[in-house]
């Protein structure tokens, strides 16, 4: 049955490695090995047993109050200080830490270079988890800030995102030649997904550095389009299409803090629960488990509770 089974799905998820230690030529405390899978997801006993999901801890190096007002409310005391939430966090036990840079937004503070020269060499002391390391969604903004975020976090292999097509080159390049993987993003389109994986490959990068986001919809707001997608991505890649067969990223916390469900108060909506924080971590974990059957390799929780609930389930 095995034998058929592994004849019928040949080909295998490439697989993406973030973090170096030491001896690998960085200072992370561990590397992580994701993809890999000949099977669909928790179908192990077909055959090869993948590496298994990562979980990630988002940590933003700024939070608007107004961007997740309940999670703001219940964790200020953490999250006004990047350096601070990336130590209690890692309290929860994440596998990796996934920084977002969002203050360099031009319509939030702006920060440049000189900010990031000093701010990314003080979070690669503060842990030694892998590290994911995210613009802050603006294109021109990105293209100027994460090739040099490349360079002062060279040798780490770090994923670095987002390379998207108005920007892929620059972005890709640069964090290839400093030891990083890429991670890939289009909207919900498997063509257009396809395509942006061709497009990176041909500038030299492998498929081996590479990790798409379908740009994740949470829970109730597009999830249903969004997993359909990834199915058809991984079915794609098990059947052999070596562009599809790149391990998939899912951006949980910012599709989930935002939502009507995560934010309203027990006064607006009285019949969902005494408790606006407890009904937000179940609608983060409810829709980060929805993806791992998707075929998810790694996913990003933002609260404790969250990234908890995933790591005893998996």
């Amino acid at each position: 049955m095995v034998e058929y089974l592994l004849e019928k799905w040949p080909s295998e998820i490439s697989t993406v490695i973030i973090g170096a230690t030491q001896a690998e030529g960085g200072t992370r405390s561990k590397s992580l090995k994701i993809g890999g899978q000949r099977t669909l997801p928790f179908l192990e006993f077909e055959g090869q047993i993948p590496n298994k999901p990562v979980i990630a801890a988002e940590v933003l190096d700024y939070l608007p109050e107004e961007l997740w007002p309940i999670f703001y409310e219940n964790l200020k005391d953490i999250i006004t200080d990047p350096l601070k939430w990336i130590q209690e966090i890692e309290k929860s036990g994440p596998d990796a830490i996934c920084l977002r840079l969002l203050s360099c937004h031009p319509d939030i503070k702006n920060n440049s270079k000189d900010y990031l020269s000093t701010f990314i060499p003080e979070v690669l002391k503060i842990t030694k988890l892998p590290l994911i390391i995210l613009g802050c969604d603006h294109i021109e903004k990105d293209t100027e800030i994460l090739p040099f975020v490349s360079e002062l976090t060279k040798n780490e292999k770090v994923l670095i995102g987002m390379a998207v097509k108005e920007n892929y080159k620059t972005i890709s390049l640069s964090a290839f030649a400093c030891g990083h993987s890429v991670i890939a993003q289009t909207p919900l389109d498997i063509n257009l997904a396809k395509q942006l994986n061709i497009l990176i490959n041909d500038t030299g990068i492998p498929l081996d550095r590479i990790v798409m986001h379908h740009t994740t919809g949470g829970l109730g707001y597009g999830f249903e389009y969004c997993y359909s997608i990834m199915e058809r991505c991984r079915l794609a890649g098990l059947q052999g299409d070596k562009v599809m067969a790149t391990p998939i990223i899912n951006l949980i916390a910012e599709e989930t803090w935002k939502t009507k469900e995560a934010k309203v108060s027990v006064e607006e909506e009285p019949t969902w629960g005494d408790s606006p924080i407890e009904r937000g971590i179940v609608w983060e974990t409810t829709t980060a488990m929805g993806y791992l059957q998707a075929g998810a390799d790694i996913l990003v929780l933002a609260h404790p509770g969250s990234i908890r609930n995933l790591k005893n389930m998996l």
